[in-house]
């Protein structure tokens, strides 16, 4: 009778603790794929949950966003321009189910898809189009690889465009190519200041030739500017007026 009960302590004692490594937590951020004998028996919400083992198996799958860091590719652009690019890739699972039986590991899967969609994309671009429409390029890669992962429970969120490394030579190129565009611009500039200082100036000699004494007076203010600075040398002129008188005298004298 004693072993009997000893029997049946122990057979509670292994129930209880079958029972306890049945329970399982499911956190918020989480969801459970449950099998039952092989076959896909649900998906667990968070919470406590029964798993009964041998009979049952699951899965966790976490459903926040992830970032997945596209390594550097090489790639070709449609000119013919040989760079390296690399991205980051944000997803999130939308389908537990489809993310564990449609596809072994999905974030490896999704990973591989976007270095290899990115390379395709870099190559329907040329290396203005990829460096002045980053972001029309990185909205192509993500509907692109949104679209392929459907199937796996996928949603592609968002993909940047981190860095495109160019070869040196076209780095070295490009640099003069922008210092060539930057002096056309100041030389532009320049021409363009003159053009105005002439116009200036032109319209300020009309003004001093149609008012008598107006170059002598401009003169006499000119002088006057000179002589607020000791250091200065003066050199005087003298008007065209008083040589023009000079001339006046010097023709009445010859009639004379």
């Amino acid at each position: 009778m004693a072993i009997f009960s000893s029997w049946i302590t122990y057979i509670i004692i292994l129930i209880i603790l079958y029972l306890l490594s049945a329970l399982k937590v499911v956190k918020e951020y989480q969801r459970g794929v449950k099998f039952t004998l092989g076959k896909f028996s649900g998906v667990m919400n968070p919470g406590l949950k029964l798993v009964f083992p041998i009979f049952q198996s699951w899965q966790r799958v976490d459903i926040r966003i992830k970032a997945i860091d596209v390594p550097d590719q090489d790639a070709i652009t449609r000119d013919n321009v040989s760079l390296k690019v690399n991205a980051v890739l944000y997803y999130k699972v939308a389908d537990s189910k489809k993310a564990i039986i449609e596809v072994e590991t999905f974030n490896y899967a999704v990973s591989q898809l976007a270095q290899t969609t990115m390379r395709d994309v870099v190559g329907e671009v040329t290396l203005d189009e990829l460096l002045s429409k980053r972001d029309a390029v990185s909205k192509k890669i993500r509907e692109i690889v949104d679209k392929a992962t459907d199937p796996w429970g996928i949603k592609v969120e968002s993909v940047e465009l981190k860095h495109v490394e160019l070869p040196e030579q076209l780095k070295r190129t490009i640099g003069k190519e922008a210092e060539a565009e930057r002096e056309k611009r100041a030389v532009i500039i320049k021409a363009r200041g003159e053009v105005m200082a002439a116009d200036n100036m032109a319209k300020a000699a009309t003004t001093l030739a149609k008012a008598p004494g107006a170059l002598h007076l401009r003169t006499l203010q000119t002088l006057n500017d000179l002589s607020s600075d000791k250091s200065n040398t003066i050199v005087l002129g003298l008007p065209l007026e008083i040589l023009r008188a000079f001339e006046g005298k010097k023709a009445d004298k010859n009639k004379k």
